[in-house]
């Protein structure tokens, strides 16, 4: 399966350049979006996320929250299961999964405190969480990444999660793990003998439109 990961669009998703996701030849099964899908979580943003998101020409469309979207946060899961129900071609993870032609997925908004942003958790409580993903996870998707691996700011501070570092140690069928978040962290990291590891991140840290979507073959 071919997948085409993006992040951290921040309501700029009609500035990826067309080429990523017109699909022409149908060649993507699958696009996955890992949060920040808006600037600061207000209704609209979201609903012009999701018409957008809805249009894509890709057979499977998954996306999770981000820091950002406090719209995910601060509405009830009733409410936002009523506003995606228009839109089914939509798949939206909040630790939760969905199997997908024999892969398991899985998806988390959660990531470590970061200026009380939302889906934010201490290192107390976002154990918690991680202890929700299935042993036989195939993808997992989280906004905020693991300790050590696309996770630099440029400051140098490494922000990932080390509890889900450890957590993804268990994960033996784990193939591949998107993430975002970090802007400036953008990139790919193939484990040797482990999962495609990705930050998807579109925009760099000055909000621009720099970092191409990337494609991932599993």
């Amino acid at each position: 399966m071919k997948i085409l990961c993006i992040s951290d669009t921040h309501g700029k998703h009609n500035q990826i350049p067309s080429r990523f996701i017109d699909n022409s030849d149908g060649s993507i099964d699958m696009c996955i979006h890992s949060g920040d899908v808006s600037s600061r979580g207000h209704d609209y943003e979201i609903i012009q996320f999701i018409n957008w998101y809805s249009n894509l020409p890709f057979k499977y469309k998954i996306f999770i929250a981000g820091n950002h979207d406090f719209y995910f946060e601060e509405t009830s899961e009733e409410e936002i299961k009523e506003l995606l129900s228009d839109f089914p071609e939509i798949i939206y993870l909040n630790d939760s999964g969905v199997e997908i032609e024999g892969l398991k997925i899985w998806g988390s908004p959660v990531q470590p405190w970061f200026y009380n942003w939302a889906f934010n958790r201490t290192s107390e409580t976002i154990g918690a969480h991680w202890d929700k993903i299935p042993l036989d996870t195939n993808i997992l998707i989280t906004h905020g990444g693991i300790r050590g691996y696309l996770d630099l700011t440029t400051r140098g501070e490494s922000t990932g999660c080390p509890i889900l570092r450890n957590k993804m140690g268990d994960l033996k069928d784990l193939k591949l793990h998107v993430c975002g978040h970090i802007h400036e962290a953008y990139g790919r990291f193939d484990v040797d003998g482990g999962p495609t590891l990705v930050n998807a991140s579109v925009l760099d840290l000055q909000y621009r439109m720099s970092n191409n979507p990337i494609i991932v073959e599993i």
